[in-house]
């Protein structure tokens, strides 16, 4: 799906918007930069989802299947945009405590539960549209959550890792007509792995095996990078690339040397903590924009 067209001035309007929140860190990061920004907001929470520090915060709670509760209260609110950020799968049994809600919403259910979890996400993004509610990104709302051009870290990469980055762009550009993946373990020349729909996490311990002798002994080959990029074409709302200290651990287990993201389309999840991070695993963290790194 190509990624919507933006509304002008997003960044600016001051009218309210809401913050459906899943799981994990990143709506807590998107409320902070909310804030920061001085934009008001209010938060629907998403029951068995969203974590505990927002519940506090939201200014209604509903179940991830009761659609046509979400919706009314969209509309009661009018928000300037709905901005969905976290994680959200299939439904837990703490997520599906309305089962008068699910029988009022059954052709909606079916649309939505009928895939995996990017299925889920894109057909509720659909149901928001036809609703009428205008549907914005983390990357519109919350541009400093995103990777910036060149050096994050204290490290910089060398010649043999820029060489390598080079080849890893290469590789994905090749391969993003075809939906492949986001993200590569590349040395020098050599492809070590190439993510598909297991995720970044788990590419990295296939790459952390390819890499290495039986048993996992040996040395890991020289100038191993892990690249990540957007697809041609990709949902940024829906599917925006991120990496955060947890990658940053699975990249040196691997053997990769640092780590190259694609600048303002990447996110990075607490950034202070992602960059610290790869100071002490002796990572380098670089932000790549269209011209190359740090261009």
């Amino acid at each position: 799906m190509a990624e919507a067209a933006r509304t002008p001035a997003i960044a600016e309007a001051q009218e309210t918007l809401v913050l459906v929140a899943g799981a994990g860190l990143l709506p807590e990061l998107v409320a902070r930069s909310l804030d920061r920004a001085g934009r008001p907001f209010k938060v629907l929470a998403l029951r068995g989802f969203t974590e505990r520090g927002l519940r506090g915060r939201a200014g209604a709670t509903v179940d991830l299947l009761d659609i046509a509760g979400a919706l009314a209260i969209l509309r009661e609110w009018g928000p300037a945009c709905v901005v969905p950020a976290g994680a959200v799968g299939r439904p837990s049994p703490a997520a599906i405590l309305n089962a008068a809600a699910a029988l009022r919403n059954r052709e909606a259910l079916r649309r939505i539960t009928g895939g995996g979890d990017d299925r889920l996400l894109r057909a509720a993004l659909e149901l928001l549209e036809e609703n009428g509610h205008r549907v914005a990104g983390v990357h519109e709302v919350a541009p400093d959550l995103l990777a910036s051009p060149g050096q994050m870290g204290t490290l910089a990469p060398d010649e043999a890792a820029r060489a390598t980055i080079a080849t890893g762009r290469a590789l994905l550009a090749a391969l993003s007509p075809y939906d492949v993946g986001q993200a590569a373990v590349v040395a020098s020349d050599r492809v070590l792995a190439v993510e598909g729909p297991e995720g970044t996490d788990r590419m990295l311990a296939r790459a952390r095996a390819l890499g290495r002798k039986p048993f996992g002994y040996g040395r890991p080959h020289p100038a191993t990078v892990l690249v990540k990029m957007s697809k041609e074409g990709q949902d940024m709302r829906v599917d925006l690339p991120a990496i955060g200290a947890r990658t940053v651990k699975a990249a040196a287990a691997a053997g990769c040397i640092g780590i190259a993201v694609e600048a303002g389309r990447t996110l990075i999840i607490d950034r202070a903590a992602t960059a610290e991070a790869a100071d002490r695993a002796g990572l380098f963290l670089v932000g790549l924009s269209s011209g190359g790194e740090g261009a």
